[in-house]
């Protein structure tokens, strides 16, 4: 790898930016996301397809887990990027199980305290670590502690 290139952690970031500026345009524009990447000049990189195909195919079940677990929240009352990146962190917490917990969890409070507020990083934060400890068990670590033997 050239000095140049980004790290394979870094390309991973700049797919979730990428996922959630395009999620966020379908999501504003009122378009269907296959339309969106439709009309990209060059195809997303692999992994942020992976994401907004599976954020738009399980939108639904998305929405009812984060809607769960998010506290004294309404879906309608989210900010929309806010929203967008509980659906991308929950998809990859739910179908990406080679993501790691606490990098999925991670990457989301990242990008929320960078495309929303200081307030929503710690909101994403909490909920996304309730909806892990029910999805994959135990804390954000656990899927990657290391097993006794």
């Amino acid at each position: 790898m050239s000095p140049d290139e980004p790290s394979p952690t870094g390309r991973r970031r700049e797919a979730r930016e990428r996922a959630l500026a395009l999620l966020y345009e379908a999501d504003s524009k009122g378009l269907p996301v296959a339309e969106v990447l439709a009309a990209l000049p060059v195809e997303p990189d692999p992994f942020a397809a992976v994401i907004v195909k599976g954020v738009a195919a399980e939108r639904g079940a998305l929405d009812a887990l984060i809607e769960r677990f998010s506290v004294d929240w309404r879906l309608e009352r989210m900010p929309v990027i806010d929203l967008e990146i509980l659906r991308m962190a929950t998809f990859e917490l739910a179908r990406l199980r080679e993501v790691p917990t606490a990098v999925a969890i991670s990457e989301a409070v990242s990008l929320a305290k960078e495309y929303s507020t200081e307030e929503s990083g710690r909101f994403v934060n909490g909920l996304l670590s309730r909806l892990a400890r029910e999805l994959r068990g135990g804390g954000p670590d656990r899927r990657d502690a290391p097993r006794g033997g």
